[in-house]
C-alpha cells in the first residue's frame, strides 16, 4: 500500500472507535475500559459500588402504566452506550437487549435495572475477548431459547453465539416474532436463525480466506428440537410452526449444517437468554470467552 499511497506507519493498532486493542505474541485481546469510564462518568456513577451480575434472577421487566416515568432521552443515552459496548462484551448482551423493549416510556423499575448493569461494568472494566493465533479455523454455533421468561406477550427470547476456532465472533439475543407452544418450538426457531448466521458466516469467510466450505456444528440442548430438525416429514405436532422456521430442517439434509446435543451445563448460549444467579453467571461468561485481560495487559508492558 505504501507504493501506491502516501501513508504513515504508525505501528501496531491499539486502539479504535473506543475499543482497546492488545497485541501480544499470537494472541489479540479487545476491550473498552476508557468507554466504560466515560459511561459511569456520564451517569455519575464513577464512584458507585459493584455486583456481581448485570441482572438479577427473576427480575421482571414489562411495559406497564404503573410506575413513575424518568427521562426518556437520559435513558435512551444509556442504553445506547451500553449498546456500543456489547461489540466486546456478549455477557451483557441479554441485560441489554430487554431494557431495550422499553425506549419509548420507560419507568423507575427499567433505569434500576440499567443502573445495576453499570454497577456491574464497573467492576468487570478489564474483560474483554482474546483471540489466538493457533485457535483452529472451525466454526461452531450455539443457539438456546427461554420460553415464556420475561415478556408480556409470551414471546420468547433467542441467543446465539459462533465461535471461530475457541473465540466468539459473533452473538445476539433477540425476542422471537411469534409465540412457541413449547419449548421444543421455542428452541426449534432459536436454531432456525442460527442456520441462517451458519450460513452467511461460512459464506464470508469463504470469500476473506478462500477456506473451504465444510459443514458448521450447531449446538443445542433440547433433544426434542433436535429430533424436529433431523426429521423431514411434517406431522401433527410440528404443522403448526410457521413455515419459514422448517428452514434448518433443508440444511440439515443437505449436510450444510450439522446439530449436536449438548448439555444445559455447557451451552454458551444460555446466559443470553435469561439472568443468571451469581455463581451460574461466572460460569457461563467463562465459557462464553469473556476474561479479565488486565494480566494479558502486564504482559505486554
Amino acid at each position: 500500500m505504501k507504493n501506491k499511497f502516501d501513508m504513515s506507519d504508525l505501528g501496531l493498532l491499539a486502539y479504535y472507535l473506543g475499543i482497546e486493542v492488545i497485541q501480544t505474541g499470537g494472541e489479540i485481546g479487545i476491550k473498552q475500559t476508557g468507554y466504560i469510564n466515560k459511561i459511569l462518568k456520564d451517569a455519575d456513577m464513577l464512584s458507585c459500588n459493584d455486583t456481581k451480575t448485570p441482572m438479577t434472577p427473576g427480575t421482571q421487566l414489562t411495559k406497564t402504566e404503573e410506575g413513575d416515568l424518568v427521562d426518556a432521552t437520559h435513558y435512551r443515552s444509556l442504553i445506547g452506550s451500553l449498546r456500543y459496548l456489547l461489540h466486546t462484551r456478549p455477557d451483557l448482551c441479554y441485560p441489554v437487549s430487554l431494557l431495550s423493549r422499553f425506549m419509548q416510556e420507560p419507568k423507575e423499575q427499567h433505569l434500576k435495572a440499567v443502573k445495576q448493569i453499570l454497577r456491574y461494568i464497573k467492576g468487570t472494566k478489564e474483560h474483554g475477548i482474546i483471540y489466538k493465533r493457533q485457535g483452529g479455523c472451525k466454526i461452531t454455533g450455539y443457539s438456546d431459547s427461554s420460553f415464556g421468561v420475561n415478556t408480556d406477550k409470551g414471546k420468547g427470547t433467542t441467543g446465539l453465539v459462533f465461535y471461530f476456532g475457541e473465540s466468539p465472533i459473533t452473538w445476539c439475543t433477540q425476542k422471537q416474532q411469534t409465540v412457541a407452544l413449547s419449548s421444543c418450538e421455542s428452541e426449534f426457531m432459536a436454531a432456525t436463525a442460527a442456520a441462517c448466521q451458519a450460513l452467511w458466516l461460512k459464506r464470508l469467510l469463504s470469500e476473506i480466506t478462500g477456506w473451504k466450505e465444510e459443514k458448521i456444528t450447531l449446538r443445542v440442548d433440547n433433544v426434542s428440537a433436535i429430533a424436529l430438525m433431523r426429521n423431514p416429514v411434517f406431522h401433527g405436532r410440528s404443522k403448526h410452526i410457521d413455515t419459514r422456521y422448517h428452514f434448518i430442517r433443508e440444511c440439515v439434509e443437505n449436510e450444510d449444517i450439522t446439530v449436536e446435543h449438548i448439555s444445559g451445563e455447557l451451552q454458551r448460549a444460555d446466559i443470553l437468554t435469561k439472568a443468571l444467579a451469581r455463581i451460574k453467571f461466572a460460569t457461563m461468561r467463562e465459557l462464553l470467552g469473556i476474561q479479565d485481560l488486565k494480566q494479558l495487559m502486564d504482559v505486554r508492558d
